[in-house]
């Protein structure tokens, strides 16, 4: 069998793809995506990338020509690929790569299985989910925004070292609370200037604090203490997830499905520039739950963020409780579930 992963841009795109795509290990898989992406950096050796010049469709104007003229000949260069290669179908996590995979594939009657993380769907997904064979969703809330589709809820897929115990090579004492702050793979700037004023009444409450920075911080070095340890980018958050009191992040899918499966609570704060506000969308999944406390970006002050982290990692009751919603919003099989779809979807094509 041969398969055709389209995945580009963000871990949140990528992650699950790869986690999928784990569980195809008989399935020849080749990738598409675009020049200069994550995905050189994180698509595995063994999957031969393609790329295409696709661009993203928040462009107005004469700029709108480009994009879709690229469009176009992306779509024609996705089929020629197709083709040649004799792929049995295509396997997508949405965003605006997803456009010319699935054009190109229904064009010449493959099965597409896409993969909605958000709970808000992006717009490619809105677009084209009645062009697909199948769309899964990582959100159950997903599914309303999709009713000319066939959804099936699924989860997000996740790495598959958030689902064993992971060692932690930090020398974090073991019976200390654990505050970690992550921004995503990009970081996440406004929030490590809160972080970092709210510090020191943490740490003379006995917390220790692991801050992923992202790369963009020019201040990222300017806060020292002995239970402080900052990085831009840490490649083991299995295992800070795992071993964290709580959790101070932004409101990726990918990420709260990783909060999910390590049953971790949390303190989201959704990026406020992100397509449509879909992270607030998340955010409100795990609040509803009980998983999370959900804070704007432009409501929240260091005072407010100070006080709350403080009454949570001194009130265990209310963190057991956190750390049981976080469990059932989780789907731990769920690279398995997508999998299944797609043999089940691309087997019975032939």
């Amino acid at each position: 069998m041969r398969l055709l992963i389209a995945a580009s841009g963000t871990g949140g795109h990528l992650f699950p793809a790869i986690a999928t795509a784990e569980k195809l290990n008989d399935y020849e898989i080749e990738w598409l995506g675009v020049p200069e992406r994550l995905e050189r950096q994180l698509v595995p050796k063994q999957y031969r990338l393609h790329t295409i010049p696709v661009e993203g469709f928040q462009q107005r104007g004469l700029a709108t020509l480009r994009v879709l003229a690229k469009l176009v000949g992306s779509v024609l260069q996705v089929r020629s690929l197709l083709k040649q290669g004799q792929f049995g179908g295509v396997f997508t996590t949405g965003g605006y790569i997803a456009a010319p995979a699935i054009m190109a594939a229904r064009s010449l009657g493959l099965p597409v299985i896409l993969h909605e993380s958000n709970a808000l769907p992006g717009k490619v997904t809105r677009w084209l989910a009645p062009w697909c064979s199948l769309v899964a969703v990582g959100f159950e809330a997903a599914a309303k925004y999709l009713s000319r589709a066939q959804v099936v809820h699924v989860g997000t897929p996740v790495r598959a070292q958030f689902l064993s115990p992971q060692p932690l090579d930090l020398p974090i004492p073991p019976d200390v609370p654990l505050i970690v702050v992550s921004g995503g793979s990009q970081g996440a700037v406004a929030v490590n200037k809160l972080v970092r004023q709210c510090a020191p009444v943490w740490f003379e409450a006995g917390a220790w604090l692991v801050h992923q920075t992202g790369e963009k911080d020019p201040e990222a070095d300017s806060l020292k203490h002995p239970q402080y340890i900052s990085m831009p980018f840490y490649e083991n958050m299995a295992g800070l997830f795992q071993r964290a009191n709580l959790v101070i992040s932004r409101a990726g899918a990918g990420t709260l499905a990783e909060l999910a499966v390590t049953k971790t609570p949390s303190i989201l704060i959704p990026y406020p520039f992100a397509a449509e506000d879909h992270q607030a969308y998340n955010a409100a999944v795990f609040e509803k739950a009980g998983a999370a406390l959900v804070f704007r970006q432009k409501d929240l002050t260091a005072e407010v963020l100070q006080e709350r982290v403080l009454d949570l990692i001194k009130s265990p009751d209310k963190l057991q409780k956190m750390t049981e919603s976080a469990a059932a919003l989780a789907v731990p099989d769920s690279s398995s579930r997508v999998a299944m779809l797609v043999r089940e979807l691309i087997e019975k094509s032939i």
